[in-house]
């Protein structure tokens, strides 16, 4: 099936960046993703914890316990669904540069060239590569908003959760897709036309990625891996070369 035949190149991209040639392209993305989650997590748990004692009463009650304990689990649920989003389309947002180099290494690797070093592409990229994310970042918005409304039309919301993970799934596949099409020259318009062609296999590799962001530890390497299974998957599907799919 495409979807599970899309869902393993996640796993051939955390194969490609633990490879030799690989290794240091990928310092900076996950930096990126350590201080950003770091930074997150510190902020949202010490602000939860302040609303709880204000908004709870003081006391040893058994029932304050249990409806401590339950919210902090909304809590956590709550934020690993943030976290799929806000902390991913911000990571990207200021590692876009650095991803789009780590895909032309990984493209050169696949294809059987040797990887030489050196970042002067990365820096030369960041302005063009900021606004890119910026376009991308107004494409999910203008696509997010009228789904948002579901959640709260009585009848259609059951439906909100579905559509809003297919949603997501394939918002962050063409997020991570989008840089090794770039690196072969296309725009994001014609970028999103060609990933239309394999739907199932972009909802897969979505799907995957989406399901890596709420693991711990797994989460701090996503970013990486995702570029260079996004490289693979296009270079092995797209492109026809199958010797380069990575698995």
């Amino acid at each position: 099936m495409d979807i599970i035949v899309g869902a393993r190149y996640l796993l051939a991209g955390y194969r490609l960046i633990l490879r030799p040639g690989l290794r240091r392209f990928f310092v900076l993305p996950v930096i990126v993703n350590i201080l950003l989650f770091s930074a997150f997590i510190s902020l949202a748990v010490g602000q939860f914890d302040a609303l709880l004692s204000w908004v709870l009463p003081g006391g040893d009650e058994w029932w304050v316990s249990v409806v401590r304990a339950l919210l902090w689990v909304v809590f956590v649920v709550a934020s690993l669904v943030v976290l799929v989003f806000t902390f991913t389309l911000a990571a990207n947002l200021i590692a876009a540069p650095f991803n789009g180099f780590l895909a032309e290494k990984v493209a050169v690797h696949l294809a059987g060239t040797k990887v030489r070093g050196g970042n002067s592409s990365a820096v030369a990229e960041i302005i063009p590569s900021f606004l890119n994310e910026l376009r991308k970042l107004s494409y999910f918005i203008a696509w997010a908003a009228p789904i948002l409304v579901l959640a709260v039309i009585p009848g259609l919301n059951v439906l909100f959760p579905f559509i809003w993970i297919l949603f997501a799934a394939r918002s962050l596949a063409q997020e991570y897709l989008s840089y090794p099409l770039e690196n072969d020259g296309m725009k994001f318009k014609e970028a999103r036309q060609r990933l239309s062609e394999k739907p199932m296999l972009v909802l897969g590799f979505g799907l995957a990625v989406m399901a890596a962001t709420m693991i711990p530890v797994v989460n701090f390497l996503v970013m990486p891996a995702a570029v260079a299974g996004a490289t693979a998957l296009w270079a092995g599907e797209w492109k026809g070369e199958k010797r380069m799919n990575g698995h």
